[in-house]
């Protein structure tokens, strides 16, 4: 085996096999490698290359003295068998052998049959073992896959990816409602944190206040102090109206490709804010919705009060009419 395996391949080959082996012990789901998560792993792999290559040394010193030990004969004869083809070394004769469990010439005369066809003669061979143990593996599975799939109903490949499937999608909808850049409309939560206020504001003096003015009061587009909405005051509709744009060819362009949800969430934040604020020079009210950030208080206070027999609570059907409104 030394004459195929080197001792240039046998080391990196078998640090490799160890490391790989450590890296799916040790890894588990981190994104880093064993031996950066844990240092301790990266003593482990340089112990284990001083024992390969101790060994490796120890091995050759022990050849080197039993080949000076050995006689002429014994060495010419180990010479022999490390010149002999891969496929002539006694121990791959010995496995072929117990794989096929073949007869030598001088063993067929007990196997030969009856049976002459012109001078030639039929041997009553054995099925190779590695044939017999593969039809009892195949006859095994057969046993198992009729009892889990016609006997117990087991689940289809298609019903199997299925149920893969819908997992997957409820994965996916419980991360969008925490992931901070994949909000929608609805699921934008007004806050009044000064950190996201101030975030929100660093964003409308940049890119809003040309056309808003930087204390909300109006220029080319509205004021959004008042209690007068084009398109309708409170958390989603403003979200939408900065995500989306204006009215098409008067309101001002789609900010959704500028900046990330998140970002619009404390623009929208900030521009409620302003509601109620009392600018220099204000522009004349637009918009025939009326609504103001009072009712968001109003909303939370409907939501946090206790449902009592007296005040039973309402249905989002009742309360849609009215918002509607």
């Amino acid at each position: 085996m030394k004459k195929f395996f080197p001792v240039y391949v046998r080391v990196p080959l078998l640090f490799a096999i160890f490391f790989f082996a450590i890296e799916w012990i040790v890894r588990g789901d981190s994104d880093k490698p064993a031996f950066i998560e844990h240092p301790v792993v990266l003593i482990l792999l340089g112990l284990f290359l001083f024992a390969l290559i101790a060994v490796e040394m120890v091995a050759s010193a022990t050849s080197k003295i039993m080949d000076r030990l050995m006689t002429p004969e014994e060495r010419a004869q180990k010479e022999k068998e490390a010149s002999l083809p891969f496929a002539e070394t006694p121990w791959v004769k010995r496995l072929m052998q117990k794989l096929t469990n073949t007869k030598t010439i001088a063993q067929e005369g007990d196997i030969m049959m009856d049976h002459d066809y012109d001078g030639i003669k039929e041997l009553d061979n054995d099925l190779p073992p590695w044939w017999v143990g593969l039809f009892y593996v195949t006859f095994i599975f057969a046993v198992i896959y009729l009892l889990r799939f016609h006997v117990f109903d087991g689940d289809s490949q298609v019903a199997e990816f299925e149920k893969e499937m819908i997992a997957a999608k409820e994965q996916v909808e419980e991360y969008k409602k925490t992931a901070p850049d994949m909000l929608t409309a609805d699921q934008a939560v007004f806050s009044d944190d000064p950190a996201v206020l101030s975030a929100g504001k660093a964003l409308f003096d940049t890119n809003c206040a040309v056309c808003h003015k930087p204390d909300g009061g109006g220029a080319i587009g509205p004021n959004l102090t008042d209690d007068h909405w084009i398109l309708g005051g409170g958390m989603k509709n403003v979200f939408n109206t900065i995500s989306e744009g204006g009215r098409p060819g008067k309101g001002m362009v789609p900010w959704k490709t500028n900046f990330k949800p998140s970002e619009i969430e404390k623009i929208a934040s900030y521009v409620i804010s302003l509601n109620g604020t009392v600018p220099a020079e204000a522009k004349a009210a637009e918009g025939d919705i009326i609504w103001s950030k009072s009712e968001l208080s109003a909303d939370k206070a409907t939501e946090e009060a206790p449902a009592t027999e007296e005040a039973p609570a309402t249905t989002d059907a009742e309360v849609a009419p009215e918002a509607a409104n």
